[in-house]
């Protein structure tokens, strides 16, 4: 999803109101007692620490949402890395628009360029892997389409969105069906031609009864180096190899050189902090 299309997603939209409804409620009391409806004013946006930005497009539409005749300028655009003090955006209009739509338009900003700038470091620490680095659905509930659209924006790559749009047979299909084989056939019978299966595995033995059931994709799941090492062995190019669990900043570069062909980590959205964003006003 691109840049602009994201702020006008239905569920982006949803979240965003029901944000300002949480902060602002029946109105922005202290605002209202302060300054007058009609004075006009201008702010900027400002980093305060070095970060990848995520979700200025989102923060624009926050300003919108809450008044309409607000003005939003981008000095800057999704994806770019920028320096403490440099200025992502000026807004301008009424004041007390502003200062309504603050806090709600930067906790959006702040949350995404978080997860871009964390994700960054990741994809940095990887090197040359030709490993591909993938998000999980560990994601704040109602952010998913926010939060992985900051990993895109960071220079990873989306695992499945939900349930909905990928066949992944974990430990409770496993036990559930009586064995791996039993439920990769079951899956195979019901999801059309174009949908790979994956088979989550925590051992060798594991991993040969998928590849003879004839998994599309398998997880590794929590194993040691040795034995991952031994699994691109045994595998031997016949499915794609995924690497989860406890994927950290310190361990990806040695996770990358093994040969496998994905790296998961649900670090990247559930650990990611929010990032220092200010909103000063300039007059």
């Amino acid at each position: 999803m691109q840049a602009p299309d994201i702020a006008k997603n239905s569920q982006v939209a949803k979240l965003i109101d029901l944000a300002l409804e949480e902060d602002i409620g029946p109105g922005d009391i202290t605002t209202s007692a302060c300054i007058s409806p009609e004075q006009l004013g201008s702010a900027m946006i400002l980093a305060r620490e070095p970060i990848k930005v995520a979700g200025l497009a989102v923060c624009g539409e926050v300003f919108n949402r809450v008044d309409s005749s607000v003005r939003y300028f981008t000095c800057t655009k999704d994806g770019d890395f920028v320096e403490p003090g440099e200025k992502l955006a000026v807004v301008e209009g009424k004041v007390c628009s502003l200062l309504a739509a603050e806090r709600t338009a930067l906790n959006f900003l702040q949350r995404l360029s978080g997860i871009a700038t964390l994700v960054d470091a990741f994809v940095r620490a990887m090197g040359d892997s030709r490993a591909r680095l993938v998000d999980t659905r560990k994601t704040t509930p109602g952010w998913r389409v926010l939060e992985k659209y900051a990993v895109m924006t960071g220079g990873a790559f989306n695992h499945r969105f939900g349930l909905y749009d990928g066949v992944l047979i974990k430990d409770n299909h496993i036990a559930a069906c009586g064995g791996i084989a039993p439920a990769v056939e079951k899956a195979r019978q019901k999801a059309h031609h174009l949908v790979k299966i994956e088979v989550e595995v925590e051992n060798l033995t594991q991993l040969k009864q998928a590849l003879e059931a004839g998994a599309d994709v398998i997880m590794l799941d929590n194993m040691s180096d040795g034995q991952m090492i031994k699994a691109v062995e045994i595998n031997a190019g016949k499915a794609l190899l995924e690497v989860s669990g406890g994927v950290t900043l310190e361990s990806i570069a040695r996770l990358g050189r093994l040969g496998v062909d994905i790296i998961s980590s649900g670090a990247l959205t559930h650990s990611a902090r929010s990032v220092d964003i200010s909103m000063d006003i300039i007059s």
